[in-house]
């Protein structure tokens, strides 16, 4: 196996263009976000608006890692506390018939290390996706994807339930013939699927202290392997899935697997590059930690109005140990910011980062 990819910051290159692409993405979520204010009355995320999951848990780093594993908030064994956010991608609140990618964020709680410019509080956050490349090569791709998502917005809902049924069944041709869109599975044509049953993956590359990597969740323990593919049934159900979500994590304590894939390749492993995927037989995801989730009601009111209002997740929230890398991490910088400044306005709710995992 060929040795890890040592970080430098000449490992990304910014083109010209790139600052007014991501003034366009502001502009896009500042659409999103005045749209469905005004709809609602209440401002709500540009995207991933609709949580299904609120958890609160702890991450073990394991102890003996190897040397090139062994960075970062993983340097050495030990436990935090944990805030889990499960939701869907869209920026608006819609029937969870309207099937759409899962998201994951995770907020890691009372790191330790140098913080990157802005990171306000003592956390560590990283953001996942139910599939392992970004359905985009770059912010121009990115922002095109994010204007489609803006064109579904302030629709009507029954005409989105009816689009995303459609959308399912051309993702569903496609597999057949061993293709599949991200696109598609974006405006509403992804299956289905239990989120907890899922395996999630950060999609862009991160620095990984001395290293390159990307990460990933994967569920360990029965209580979530046995929801893997599972589809849940959302007729006459709007809220179909933080129910399920619920209810199944009061079954049992669950544990996720947190795995890095180092990279080895530059080349066949970019950075500036999410849509390509990194070859498992070039660098194999390891396991470098486990998220432990007691028992649990999965999501609450409570919990989200504490979670969802008052707090945001940004992949530019942590250490400089765990840099975002590439394009598409810088695209999400500022309008990210935009859309929680935006949220914190609107409703007169301040933002803030939480000192403990159970605030919620």
């Amino acid at each position: 196996m060929q040795p890890a990819v040592r970080y430098s910051p000449d490992v990304e290159t910014v083109t010209l263009d790139e600052p007014q692409v991501i003034r366009a993405l502001s502009d896009t979520l500042r659409d999103i976000l005045e749209t469905t204010s005004r709809d609602y009355g209440h401002a709500v995320r540009a995207v991933h608006a609709k949580s299904h999951g609120i958890l609160r848990g702890e991450l073990e780093v394991l102890p003996d890692l190897p040397a090139e594993l062994a960075q970062g908030i993983f340097a050495k064994a030990g436990r935090y506390g944990a805030i889990i956010r499960i939701s869907t991608n869209p920026g608006d609140l819609l029937h969870d018939s309207i099937s759409v990618p899962r998201g994951l964020a995770l907020k890691v709680i009372g790191v330790e290390g140098k913080r990157l410019d802005g990171a306000e509080g003592r956390n560590q956050d990283f953001i996942f996706v139910n599939g392992p490349a970004f359905p985009a090569p770059d912010p121009a791709a990115f922002l095109k994807n994010l204007k489609l998502l803006a064109k579904t917005t302030d629709r009507a809902e029954w005409a989105k339930r009816g689009l995303a049924a459609v959308l399912r069944g051309a993702e569903k041709a496609l597999e057949t013939v061993g293709g599949a869109s991200a696109t598609l599975q974006t405006l509403g044509g992804a299956p289905n699927v239990h989120p907890l049953g899922e395996t999630y993956y950060t999609q862009t590359a991160f620095r990984f202290g001395d290293h390159i990597a990307k990460l990933s969740l994967e569920p360990a323990s029965d209580s979530l392997t046995r929801h893997a593919g599972r589809i849940i049934d959302t007729r006459g159900r709007p809220d179909a899935i933080r129910e399920t979500v619920a209810a199944d994590m009061q079954t049992g304590d669950a544990v996720w697997n947190l795995r890095a894939q180092l990279c080895r390749d530059l080349d066949r492993m970019p950075v500036e590059d999410p849509s390509v995927l990194w070859d498992e037989s070039l660098s194999p995801f390891v396991t470098v930690a486990r998220l432990h989730v007691l028992a649990q009601t999965g999501w609450t009111e409570d919990s989200a109005e504490l979670v969802d209002e008052h707090m945001r997740f940004s992949v530019w929230t942590g250490v400089q140990a765990h840099r975002p890398l590439g394009a598409i991490n810088r695209a999400r910088r500022e309008p990210y910011r935009m859309s929680a400044d935006f949220r914190s306005a609107f409703n007169g709710c301040p933002i803030h980062e939480p000192a403990r995992q159970d605030t919620t």
